[in-house]
């Protein structure tokens, strides 16, 4: 029986971001504590979590200050030092999840790509590169464009570099300036993507989101997801297979493409038989809440933050059934330069029924960085369309220009 007293257990997370003050936002009403560590002082999570330790993601002293103060380690940012994490584990007795080998994993998308396919996850066509003579051949066998993807590092598209061209092998490579690797560009129907969970002995998904981005960036997602019972189904699936492969509670952000028409299903654990509609081919794997669950927190009976806290401490997990038709906007940066944030016009929002700000307390706007973001929920059978040109008019109120 899980019993709660004050003060209550403590989660130590690397990364004090948006997604560590969401974190904590969300582990304050079950009376759970927060100490983050990030090496920005006053990081967007220190208003809300207990304290926040200044420090490198790989400060091993730092890290080893978190252990001692926390029950359970966590992380929300893949920057986290796995080798770092496992050693102080050990040395403090206090776990990590997901497990620091998870993210060893993670670290680098080829190992993540391999290990998966092993595992009879669906995946796009990938390969090693060590030269622009291997984006080359890709081109040859896969036909153009082909995506060049650095192995680590790359986040909201950073490190991802579409190769149109033979003739653009050795710009791109160039570009990603380390080891990579390339992809089969896949022909999608649409970018989706499933909040799993992962807790004791137990595992639960979110409804599948839709998501829409642009310039490789996320800038919305819609709930439930525009795609056909069946596929559905078939994304919830290779969810639960790729939860298999990773070690550890918590949750797990899985992107997917579904595909306009079924593929072989010869790399899947699903079975050999024929396909209705389109297939589902694993993207990327964030071993943490990500971007594309945000809508939960309004649009879930609970959200993939509590989610994450329950599991990382070994707690029943909360229920993942949908609330409402939901969609979230990102809100990002529409300026030419750095300069202080700040969100102007914001009036629109707060008066819309249905209509939820978050803000990030980023203290500096760059062009195209994520500051925050809007959800919008109707009622049971509103029009995700609806709702999408809700949340649109809502972004286009709103500037971070002086």
């Amino acid at each position: 029986m899980t019993t709660l007293r004050t003060p209550g257990p403590t989660i130590g997370v690397v990364g004090g971001g948006q997604l560590g003050r969401m974190l904590a936002e969300a582990a304050a009403p079950l009376g759970i504590e927060v100490v983050v560590l990030d090496p920005t002082p006053d990081c967007p999570a220190a208003p809300v979590a207990r304290d926040q330790l200044v420090a490198e993601f790989d400060d091993e002293a730092g890290i080893r200050e978190l252990a001692e103060r926390a029950d359970v380690l966590t992380f929300e940012i893949e920057l986290a030092d796995q080798d770092a994490l496992a050693r102080i584990s050990e040395e403090t007795g206090t776990p990590v999840h997901p497990n620091p080998a998870t993210l060893e994993t993670i670290h680098d998308k080829l190992v993540q790509k391999r290990e998966l396919e092993d595992a009879g996850v669906p995946v796009p066509p990938f390969r090693a590169v060590s030269d622009a003579d291997d984006i080359r051949a890709a081109i040859d066998d896969y036909g153009a464009p082909v995506m060049l993807k650095a192995r680590t590092g790359g986040y909201d598209g950073r490190g991802n570099v579409p190769v149109e061209s033979k003739a653009d092998a050795e710009a791109a490579l160039e570009s990603v300036a380390g080891p990579a690797m390339v992809e089969s560009f896949v022909d999608f129907e649409r970018e989706v993507s499933v909040i799993a969970v992962k807790g004791e002995g137990e595992i639960a998904t979110f409804p599948l989101g839709e998501n829409v981005h642009e310039e490789e960036i996320l800038r919305e997602t819609i709930v439930p997801a525009r795609s056909s019972e069946t596929v559905t189904e078939r994304a919830h699936a290779v969810a639960r297979d790729v939860l298999e492969v990773m070690e550890g509670r918590g949750v797990y952000g899985i992107e997917l493409f579904e595909t306009h028409e079924a593929r072989s299903a010869s790399n899947s654990s699903s079975g050999d038989q024929p396909r209705e509609g389109g297939e589902i081919l694993l993207n990327e794997i964030a071993p943490r809440p990500h971007n594309s669950g945000h809508w939960t927190i309004e649009g879930a009976h609970s959200s993939q933050f509590e989610q994450h806290a329950r599991a990382v401490l070994g707690w029943p997990l909360g229920s993942t059934d949908l609330r409402s038709p939901t969609v979230s906007k990102n809100l990002l940066a529409d300026v030419e330069a750095e300069q202080p944030a700040q969100l102007s016009d914001i009036d629109e929002i707060l008066e819309t029924p249905g209509a939820n700000l978050h803000w990030y307390g980023k203290r500096q706007a760059r062009p195209l960085r994520k500051m925050g973001h809007v959800t919008v929920t109707g009622d049971a059978d509103a029009s995700a369309d609806d709702l999408l040109k809700t949340a649109r008019d809502l972004e286009d109120a709103v500037t971070f220009r002086s």
